[in-house]
């Protein structure tokens, strides 16, 4: 046998040796392999067994009637069926084999304002109800049905226990809460006094309910660097709301990580979004109800996440639920309990505020600015109003009366300034027949003649720009108010929904298949004030840019809010209406148009100068810095 053989076979040695072991099973697998044989092992004994008992002498089986023996038949099938499920249930749940068979039962604890009903099957909440409230159909208002999932999962005994499969025990059928009360579930095993338990604990007048689970007993669980486990919730948000496409527009996930803000995926499409901090808190928000998982001390970053998931392609589902919302978390345990809250409510934000861990930020009332106006100007006014009045329609109308006259200054100072633009109009116009064909002049000498008469051009638009943010934060605060929900108003039988004085048979494109008069009205108004405030104060393409506008802008309105809420439209017919009002008022009792027009006439005489804003002396300056030298007077 030459070198390179001998070198061959041991290089051959070497690759079945390596490959032997490598192939070989882990000890995991092993210990999988053997509980496979034993379980095979059992079954087989058990069938020699049932064989054996039906291996009876031939004189018994004769002597023995044709019915009795059917029936000693059908029952050793019986109970070989048993005793394979039972061995089967064994292999599969373990300790909890004794949990895995039972009958689904409902039980229910409640207060004042919520009705919870749980299921002896996993544990879970099966309705949640709220009693203050009804669906726009007058139907009992639930947050969510049988059709959603509640489960905790975690590994024992060399298995995957998952809470959904397994029934739980109650400790009373009924619990009424007049000051605070528990409805215990307990997940027995076959050892006594192991078990787990579903804690679930409900105060008078509070829709917060604690939620602790318990493990008991179970230190070989906790100790194996197992100190944690998962939970994992869905639910099919029911529709509610008189407009199911504008509740499918507020419905989504919310959460908020520890020590930070307030975040949620987005409204408009199917989403599922993996968390990468810690989560304090979870809420399936819909409209104006809100189902909240909390863990004041935070979950575990570890696998966590959020999930939408549209339903509108469904045509089983898309009438009844508007969206799916889920969501996975991993809990901690602190000692043997994990200590969480629910939330089953409304979304009202001074409801939510109390609670504290920033759970009204969910509430839509506008980012910066226009939130800071809705939660320290507009809430404050409308919940003082809400304390003595108990028409809504009443409180809109005193509401936009309040904010109006704190405007006034504002608006006063912006009607001078257009009855100042208006008298300057005459030596505009001879000054666009001068110099009409060069932009520059026109500009040049517009400005000088500003600075003549002492006229400063942007003293309207600073009115204006600083009354944005309560129109803005109006626009967010009325479809978010759950004060307004269901409340009636002269024809509208919802301010929180759109109102509708004639449903029409077909869908317009862009306006809906029905007929807003609040949005109507609006409209009208807004036309109105549109064109009273432009009368004279233009010409030439400004004019006819502002004719345009006058038109558009109303014809959009109705498309806008035609879908909105009523009290929406209401309150901008309103502060149209009263801009009308504060308009005729100014130009009757407090300008005087030929005097502003004399008054000009003399500051150019005497060269007036208009004080510079600290804004437009910046805005010469940045003029300079780019080489425009502004006309000499």
């Amino acid at each position: 046998m030459d070198r390179n053989t001998i070198i061959g076979l041991f290089l051959i040695s070497l690759v079945l040796i390596g490959y032997s072991i490598w192939m070989q099973p882990s000890e995991e697998e092993l210990a999988k392999i053997r509980q496979k044989n034993d379980s095979i092992a059992r079954v087989e004994k058990q069938k020699q067994i049932t064989e054996k008992e039906q291996k009876t002498p031939s004189e018994a089986i004769q002597n023995t009637p044709a019915e009795t023996v059917e029936n000693l038949n059908d029952s050793l099938a019986t109970t070989d069926n048993d005793s394979l499920q039972k061995i089967k249930l064994k292999e599969t749940y373990g300790a909890f084999a004794s949990s895995a068979q039972g009958e689904e039962k409902e039980y229910i604890i409640e207060n004042n304002l919520v009705k919870l009903t749980l299921s002896s099957k996993g544990g879970k909440p099966l309705y949640a109800e709220l009693k203050n409230y009804r669906t726009y159909d007058s139907l009992p208002l639930l947050l969510f049905d049988e059709t959603s999932n509640f489960l905790i999962n975690f590994y024992y005994q060399n298995r995957y226990i998952s809470s959904d499969k397994l029934y739980f025990q109650a400790s009373s059928e009924h619990v009424t809460v007049n000051d605070s009360a528990s409805l215990i579930l307990t997940l027995p095993t076959d050892i006594p006094g192991k078990n787990i338990e579903f804690i679930y604990t409900l105060k008078h007048d509070s829709y917060l309910i604690d939620f602790d689970v318990r493990f008991n007993n179970f230190d070989d669980l906790i100790t194996q660097n197992r100190s944690e486990f998962q939970l994992e919730w869905n639910i099919n948000a029911l529709h509610k709301e008189k407009s199911i496409e504008m509740e499918r527009q507020k419905t989504t996930v919310f959460y908020k990580y520890l020590d930070d803000d307030v975040d949620y995926i987005s409204e408009r499409k199917s989403e599922t979004e993996n968390l990468v901090a810690t989560p304090q808190w979870i809420s399936f928000k819909q409209h104006f109800f809100s189902t909240v998982l909390i863990n004041r001390k935070g979950f575990s970053k570890e696998d966590a996440f959020v999930e939408t998931q549209d339903l509108e392609e469904d045509p089983e589902k898309s009438q009844k639920y508007t969206k799916y919302l889920a969501a996975g978390v991993t809990v901690p345990i602190d000692g043997n309990t994990a200590q969480m809250e629910f939330y089953f409510g409304p979304n009202h934000y001074q409801t939510l505020k109390k609670i504290g861990m920033d759970l009204e930020d969910q509430i839509d009332l506008g980012w910066g600015i226009f939130g800071w106006v809705n939660k320290y100007l507009v809430i404050p006014i409308f919940n003082f109003l809400d304390n003595y009045i108990a028409n809504y329609g009443i409180i809109i109308l005193l509401l936009t009366i309040i904010i109006k006259l704190l405007l006034f200054p504002i608006t006063y100072k912006n009607y001078i300034s257009s009855a100042k633009m208006k008298a300057l109009k005459p030596e505009i116009d001879e000054l666009k027949a001068k110099y009409g064909d060069d932009p520059m002049k026109m500009q040049q000498a517009t400005m000088q003649l500003y600075r003549q008469a002492g006229v400063n051009p942007l003293s309207g638009c600073v009115p204006m720009l600083l009354q944005l943010p309560i129109l803005y934060a109006m626009f967010r605060f009325f479809p978010a108010s759950i004060e307004l929900r269901q409340k009636k108003f002269l024809w509208a039988d919802d301010l929180s929904s759109y109102d509708s004085i004639l449903d029409l048979p077909f869908n317009i494109p862009f306006y809906g298949d029905h007929v807003s008069l609040f949005t109507l009205l609006m409209a009208i108004s807004a036309f109105l004030y549109t064109k009273t405030s432009s009368q004279g104060s233009m010409s030439g393409p400004q004019a006819q840019q502002m004719k345009i506008m006058m038109y558009f802008m109303p014809v959009m309105f109705l498309g806008i809010f035609n879908n909105y809420s009523a009290a929406l439209s209401y309150y901008y017919f309103l502060a149209n209406v009263i801009s009308l009002l504060q308009q005729w008022i100014i130009k009757k009792f407090f300008i005087n148009e030929e005097e502003i027009h004399r008054r000009i006439q003399e500051a150019k005489k005497r060269g007036g100068k208009v004080k510079k804003s600290k804004f437009q002396k910046r805005l010469e300056e940045m003029a300079k810095q780019r080489g425009y030298q502004p006309p000499k007077r």
